[in-house]
C-alpha cells in the first residue's frame, strides 16, 4: 500500500511513535514508577477501589481512585484510557496522574480492556464504551455525579476516548462532558497495511467504522495535544481531527507541547503547572489546589 505518496518503509516509520526517540523503555519505566507511587499512596490513604468489574471479560476491570477531600459541589470523575496501539500496556502502568486529581477533590478511573490479538478493535471499542456506561450507571453509588464525567487518553487511548464520545447507543457515553485526546490517531486507514495491523487484523471496513474522523461528532468540549517530537503523520492526524471539531462548532483547545514526545507528553497530566493539566482542570471547572 502506498499512502499519501509514502513508500512502505516511510509509512511504517511515520506510524511508529518510537521512531522519534532513542529508547521507549525510559518512558515505560516512568509510567510504571509513577503509577506504582500513585497506587501505593492511594492504598495508604484508603482511597483506592481496585479491580472493579464492568463486564464479563476477565480484562474488563477498572481502578477507581477516590478524592482526598470531600466537596459536595465538586463531585467530578476523570477517566483515563491508556494507549499501546490497542496491543500493550494496562491500567497498572496508567495511574500516574491519579494523585494529582485526587488532590483536587476528584475521582479518577483507569480502565483495562482486552488487547489485540485477543480482541478485535471493534470489541475493544465496545468494551471501553461499556466501561464508561458502567461508570455512568454506578455514579451515585461510587460518589460522583453522572453528569460530571470527563475522558482523557493517550495515543490509542485518545482514539478510544473519541470513539467513546461518539457512541450514540450508550446513555453514559452521550453524557460525557469533555475529552482530552493526546497524540491520538483518528483515521485508521493508513494502518491497515502496516506492522501495527499484524495483531489487530483490521480490514478496510473495520478501520473506517472505527475512525473518529468519519463519525458524527457531538458538541462536547475537546482538548487536543501532541508532542513537538512526534512524526509528521501523528501531528497531521491531530490537526485533521481538530479541524473537524472546529467545523462542528465545538469548544476546543489544541496545542503542540514543546520538548515533549509521543510518550512523555501525557505525563503532563500529572503536573498541575503544565498547560495540558491546566486545560483539563479548566474543562472540568476546577480551581487547582496547590500541591505540596
Amino acid at each position: 500500500m502506498v499512502y499519501r505518496n509514502f513508500d512502505q518503509a516511510t509509512l511504517e516509520r511515520q506510524y511508529s511513535p518510537s521512531s522519534c526517540i532513542d529508547d521507549i523503555k525510559v518512558f515505560i519505566t516512568q509510567y510504571i514508577e509513577q503509577s506504582r507511587a500513585a497506587s501505593e499512596f492511594a492504598q495508604q490513604q484508603q482511597s483506592l477501589m481496585a479491580d472493579l468489574s464492568y463486564g464479563e471479560h476477565t480484562d474488563q476491570l477498572l481502578d477507581l481512585y477516590l478524592p482526598l477531600t470531600i466537596n459536595d459541589n465538586n463531585r467530578k470523575l476523570q477517566v483515563y484510557i491508556h494507549g499501546g496501539y490497542w496491543q500493550e500496556l494496562t491500567k497498572a502502568e496508567s495511574s500516574f496522574a491519579a494523585t494529582n486529581f485526587q488532590k483536587q477533590g476528584c475521582h479518577f478511573a483507569v480502565i483495562d480492556y482486552a488487547l489485540a490479538p485477543n480482541a478485535t478493535l471493534s470489541e475493544i471499542v465496545a468494551q471501553v464504551r461499556q466501561a464508561i456506561n458502567w461508570l455512568f450507571k454506578n455514579a451515585e453509588r461510587l460518589g460522583y455525579d453522572s453528569d460530571q464525567i470527563y475522558l482523557s487518553g493517550s495515543s490509542a487511548g485518545a482514539h478510544l476516548a473519541m470513539m467513546a464520545l461518539q457512541d450514540s447507543t450508550s446513555q453514559g457515553c452521550s453524557r460525557v462532558q469533555g475529552v482530552c485526546a493526546v497524540s491520538g490517531i483518528y483515521d485508521l486507514l493508513p494502518l491497515v497495511d502496516t506492522y501495527v495491523n499484524d495483531a489487530i487484523k483490521m480490514d478496510i471496513a473495520e478501520a473506517q467504522q472505527n475512525s473518529p474522523i468519519g463519525l458524527p461528532l457531538p458538541m462536547q468540549s475537546v482538548i487536543m495535544a501532541y508532542g513537538q517530537h512526534e512524526t509528521s503523520e501523528f501531528k497531521r492526524q491531530s490537526a485533521m481531527m481538530a479541524e473537524k471539531i472546529v467545523r462542528n462548532g465545538n469548544e476546543i483547545s489544541c496545542q503542540q507541547i514543546a520538548d515533549r514526545n509521543h510518550f512523555d507528553v501525557i505525563l503532563d497530566l500529572a503536573d498541575p503547572r503544565s498547560w495540558l493539566c491546566r486545560q483539563v482542570f479548566a474543562q472540568m471547572s476546577l480551581v487547582a489546589v496547590p500541591s505540596g
